[in-house]
């Protein structure tokens, strides 16, 4: 929401506001009154003397001792809400996303989907992707000692988990082995869940291969394994290097601790999370967002659907304040239409 209403400003500061914000985004340096003055038919002292009125409704500040001002957060606001017209992806910039798209694995399609947004946007691409249910290739364990085994789950993508789990006491090597070649042999192909299910039933009807207290461990651990992995996201970062660009070198400071908000995968698809149930893109600027009050960083995010309308997902680019708002918010948004489209294929 807007602080400052639009209409509460005189066109003349309306201009200039614009200029400034518009300014501010291409250099990412404090903008002064010559700069303006430049492009609008005013003296330097009529616009000082606007900028200062900005300034004074909390629209603009000026850094340190600098001369130039900077839009403030409820300024970026104002600006994307009520000023800014948005510049419709180009032909080529659409072409370029819904190639990435096409004759791939789905996985593929959103990893080169995320990187070519990354890369038009300069900013880090993120999409928090469908969930998928793993499918076991085979399980092994490497005994630590004689009350844990290290379990190693191969899934049918390559995909490896490592899980530390309690053996029951006396349990042997030679069982661990006959749980392992049960697992590869007989459960190979199937989901985690369809897979504790299986062996359940056959402990049940007696007709197991291997002992029934070490089915029921490895049942047992499957299961646990199966809900962490249903509730762990699968959240695809790419380009970070993206948000290290000349200006940043004023501000390594921000700059680090938007690296390290990237790190925090939890956080971040908690973020996108709240953007599910957005029409179209969803936009936080700054400490609009409490996970970016220190870094300063923006997020534009934009729920993407499947083949039955149902929200799936969500893409979206993570970068500075000043990033450029009204190239990015459509591009971000036809991303999000193509990924649907291709869910409809």
């Amino acid at each position: 929401m807007m602080d400052e209403p639009i209409g509460d400003l005189s066109s003349r500061m309306r201009d200039i506001f614009r200029l400034v914000v518009e300014a501010y985004i291409e250099r990412g340096t404090p903008v002064g009154s010559k700069m303006i003055a430049a492009t609008v038919s005013l003296s330097s002292a009529s616009i000082r003397g606007v900028m200062q009125e900005l300034e004074e409704r909390g629209l603009l500040t000026h850094p340190h001792t600098s001369a130039g001002r900077i839009p403030t957060e409820s300024g970026l606001r104002l600006f994307v809400d009520g000023i800014m017209q948005t510049n419709v992806p180009g032909p080529k910039e659409r072409l370029a996303i819904e190639a990435q798209m096409r004759d791939r694995p789905i996985e593929q399609a959103l990893d080169a989907a995320t990187s070519m947004l990354s890369g038009l946007s300069a900013c880090a691409g993120v999409i928090l992707a469908p969930k998928r249910e793993q499918r076991l290739r085979q399980l092994s364990f490497v005994s630590l000692d004689a009350r844990r085994a290290l379990a190693v789950l191969v899934a049918m993508d390559g995909s490896v988990e490592n899980r530390v789990v309690p053996l029951a006491p006396g349990t042997s090597a030679a069982q661990l082995t006959d749980v392992a070649n049960f697992v590869s042999a007989r459960l190979s192909g199937l989901t985690l869940g369809e897979a504790v299910e299986r062996i359940r039933a056959e402990v049940g009807e007696a007709r197991q291969a291997i002992d029934a207290a070490a089915a029921e461990l490895v049942a047992s651990g499957l299961a646990a394994w199966s809900v962490d992995l249903d509730q762990r996201p699968l959240l695809i970062v790419r380009g970070q290097a993206n948000l290290i660009d000349e200006a940043a070198s004023a501000d390594l400071d921000r700059v680090r601790r938007m690296l390290e908000e990237l790190e925090d995968r939890q956080e971040i698809a908690r973020v996108l999370e709240e953007a599910r149930a957005a029409e179209g893109c969803r936009i936080y600027i700054g400490s609009e967002h409490r996970m970016f009050a220190l870094s300063g960083s923006s997020v534009i995010a934009a729920p993407w659907r499947g083949s039955e309308g149902q929200v799936v997902g969500v893409v979206g680019v993570i970068g500075p304040t000043r990033l450029n708002y009204a190239r990015v918010v459509p591009m971000v948004d036809f991303t999000a239409q193509a990924l649907t489209r291709m869910m409809e294929r």
